[in-house]
């Protein structure tokens, strides 16, 4: 695989428009002997995705925010290196994995190759090749640093490119919300906004602290930022 991630980068950079970047990444993901690819970039509570997974798998995932119990995810998080996976339950794995592995062999998702980097300011990304055979992964050659020097690269040009997500965190914000932020986008107070919108200052205040817990951000300046990338205000 060493040879292959090297590639990839290439391949990538070389890459000048959005479907010539999604048609590399599918035929270098099939040259590899893998049946699909997704690139998962997370910030704060939200995650989007660029993947050519089943589109059924990809809204079922996203819908039952299965983030929050993909083992591989987990791995990801707390090894930041390269690893290969395989979706075998074992006499420890809850129910609530084993449905989970048991949905994604459905989609043909039964072993894998994840790469997470760290991008910045609290923020990952991770490229997964996902292969329908349950030893095909681990029998893969990996190298973890080269592997992660390789995909750093991608990450950046893909960043660049700002390719359009094929799934995204789903975001709620009621209009009241909305429209706060909007306003605390352009340099206004709260009691300002409070006195443009003909409202209250405790109302603001309760959009707003509203519209940061649906974002995943802790402050306002963050979950205004979240709002402009999202393309929600």
């Amino acid at each position: 695989m060493n040879q292959w991630f090297e590639r990839l980068s290439e391949q990538v950079a070389l890459s000048q428009d959005e479907p010539a970047v999604r048609s590399t990444l599918q035929r270098l993901t099939y040259e590899a002997g893998f049946n699909a690819y997704a690139y998962l970039s997370f910030q704060a509570e939200t995650q989007t995705a660029v993947s050519n997974y089943p589109e059924e798998w990809q809204q079922r995932y996203f819908d039952l925010s299965y983030a929050s119990i993909d083992p591989v995810i987990r791995t990801a998080r707390d090894r930041q290196e390269a690893f290969a996976w395989s979706n075998v339950a074992t006499g420890r794995t809850s129910k609530e994995r084993r449905k989970f592995f048991g949905e994604a062999a459905e989609f043909g998702i039964r072993s894998g190759i994840t790469v997470p980097i760290k991008t910045g300011f609290g923020r990952m990304a991770m490229l997964t090749l996902a292969s329908s055979e349950v030893g095909f992964a681990e029998a893969q050659v990996l190298n973890p640093v080269g592997a992660a020097a390789s995909f750093g690269q991608v990450h950046s040009r893909l960043e660049l490119m700002r390719l359009r997500p094929t799934r995204r965190s789903n975001i709620r914000l009621k209009s009241d919300e909305l429209t706060c932020l909007r306003w605390s986008a352009e340099g206004k107070s709260m009691k300002a906004i409070a006195i443009i919108e003909n409202t209250t200052y405790a109302n603001v205040c309760f959009f707003l602290r509203n519209a940061k817990s649906a974002l995943g951000a802790s402050t306002l300046p963050q979950a205004t930022a979240l709002a402009k990338e999202f393309g929600l205000i």
